[in-house]
């Protein structure tokens, strides 16, 4: 009988850390989005194409927009009060065609979705309450989640626009490796966790003051117009990180 010990059996792959799932649903969001690394276009039509070409952005301004106009130009002088039901209504019914429009074309409809979720429940919240600044409530919610999300992920030393990146550009978390391409990921991810806080900087004393049509108006500015120029630094930022020294 032999004495020697049978082989070792080989080692499979490490388990992907919370770190690793998380980078890679990151890139792969982004990649689905539209930020390809691999296509050669420039970055304004990937910023472009990112928010979802015009038909992503009409689903993103135009039910606010004919939520603000409709409000103000039903708003009486007199008594200050406005249409509200006509002003959601119209809005939520605007987000649920777009959401139709798509299931109908057979294309994406997750962000349609989503959009007409939120703008449902915001519609809820209002009407339940009768305030028309309400209507903006889960926005607020929504920039505090993720502002500090960005802000704690910076701080920590795990950026989040550096996990998606580095799964989007091939090389998961050993960017954290490099002290430039660390320096880099950390100031992204700051500078979209100010975007975060000066949306609640600027609205929540709107809010509170209950000036919907200020409000409204704000939300507008500081949506798109503020973070496709951002999306578009972010882009360049992380593009001269990686040059294309393998073509």
């Amino acid at each position: 009988m032999s004495l020697t010990p049978p082989p070792a059996e080989p080692e499979g792959k490490p388990e992907p850390t919370a770190s690793d799932l998380l980078g890679q649903a990151l890139g792969d969001a982004a990649r689905r989005a539209g930020l390809d690394p691999d296509a050669d276009a420039g970055t304004g039509r990937v910023v472009f194409a990112a928010m979802g070409g015009v038909r992503g952005v009409l689903e993103s301004v135009l039910p606010s927009l004919v939520f603000l106009l409709v409000y103000t130009f039903t708003t009486d002088r007199a008594t200050g009060e406005a249409n509200l039901w006509l002003a959601l209504g119209l809005s939520v019914g605007l987000a649920a065609v777009f959401t139709v429009a798509r299931l109908i074309a057979r294309t994406p409809a997750t962000a349609a979705f989503g959009g007409l979720i939120a703008a449902g429940a915001a519609a809820g919240l209002a009407l339940w309450t009768g305030r028309g600044e309400d209507n903006f409530l889960p926005g607020f919610i929504t920039n505090v989640a993720y502002g500090s999300a960005l802000l704690v992920s910076a701080l920590i030393g795990w950026s989040l626009i550096g996990l998606a990146g580095g799964f989007l550009m091939g090389e998961g978390t050993a960017w954290r490796a490099d002290k430039r391409k660390r320096r880099v990921y950390f100031w992204l991810a700051i500078a979209w966790a100010a975007l975060f806080a000066a949306r609640l900087l600027v609205q929540v004393p709107l809010y509170f003051a209950g000036d919907v049509t200020a409000l409204g108006t704000a939300k507008l500015i500081m949506g798109l117009p503020l973070f496709a120029p951002l999306l578009a630094v972010t882009w360049l930022a992380v593009r001269a990180l990686y040059p294309r020294s393998a073509e």
